[in-house]
């Protein structure tokens, strides 16, 4: 037996190299099922993006529409000290109504 292996060392041995190839198959497979789920991920995210910039684009011009006072928006300026584009914004969302939007402003 000097030049020859031993038939039970090469049986482990071509079993040891087919698990090692099996655990790289394994590890192969898992790399790339990782690079189509990141890739999945990426074109989410840049629909979800799109979906909320067209949300908040549509909110905006919702907020446009709302017809405010431009007494209300220095009364709301002079009382709550904050800037005529914050006023708007407030009197805009809180549909025009002085009172509420002087509320949200104290309650935030």
């Amino acid at each position: 037996m000097d030049g020859e292996e031993d038939p039970q060392l090469q049986d482990k041995k071509k079993k040891h190299d087919t698990e090692s190839a099996a655990d790289l198959e394994r590890v192969t497979d898992y790399a790339e099922e990782k690079e189509i789920n990141l890739r999945d991920v990426g074109d989410v995210l840049a629909n979800l993006g799109q979906t909320v910039n067209a949300q908040q684009a549509a909110r905006e011009r919702e907020l446009a529409q709302v017809k405010i006072s431009k007494e209300d928006v220095e009364l709301i300026m002079s009382e709550m000290e904050i800037t005529k584009i914050k006023a708007e914004r407030v009197l805009r969302e809180n549909k025009g109504n002085v009172v509420q939007a002087l509320v949200t402003l104290v309650n935030s």
